[in-house]
């Protein structure tokens, strides 16, 4: 399993976020990602973008999982947010989307990629943790379920 402490950080867990639409919205979060990073804001979204081209990454139950690789990175890293109104993602079962998290990796981790991509989508299909994600009051608490079981198992 992913350890989700290293993918996500404090500042990468944003709630309450606001966007006219996918465009905007992939262009926000992969800002908000680049800035936490030390990455180009313009290259990780084009990486973004690039991938949905190939089909949205909207994979159902109001739920996106937008992905790319993107050259200077050393291992994937993420970015969580919940959005205050759900947009038109183009999602496979047409539903608007409230939950996205956003994830970027390095050009050759493939495998890297792929195993965290997996853990994501797991703990975004579990519809009892999706609940908790939806009814967390700060991005403090959402951090903290994303990171829950590993502290349970590190204790």
């Amino acid at each position: 399993m992913t350890d989700f402490s290293a993918l996500l950080r404090g500042d990468t867990v944003l709630e309450g976020v606001t966007a006219s639409g996918k465009k905007a919205l992939l262009n926000q979060l992969a800002g908000a990602l680049a800035q936490a990073h030390g990455l180009d804001a313009k290259a990780a979204a084009t990486a973004l973008f690039a991938r949905e081209k190939l089909g949205s990454t909207g994979f159902g139950g109001a739920i996106a999982i937008p992905h790319g690789k993107l050259e200077g990175l050393a291992r994937p890293v993420g970015l969580f947010a919940r959005l205050a109104e759900p947009i038109d993602f183009q999602a496979i079962d047409e539903l608007p989307v409230d939950l996205v998290f956003v994830m970027l990796s390095p050009p050759l981790g493939g495998a890297e990629h792929l195993r965290a991509l997996a853990s994501v989508s797991r703990r975004l299909r579990d519809a009892g943790f999706v609940a908790k994600l939806r009814g967390a009051g700060s991005p403090d608490a959402l951090y903290a379920l994303w990171t829950a079981e590993e502290a349970r198992d590190a204790a």
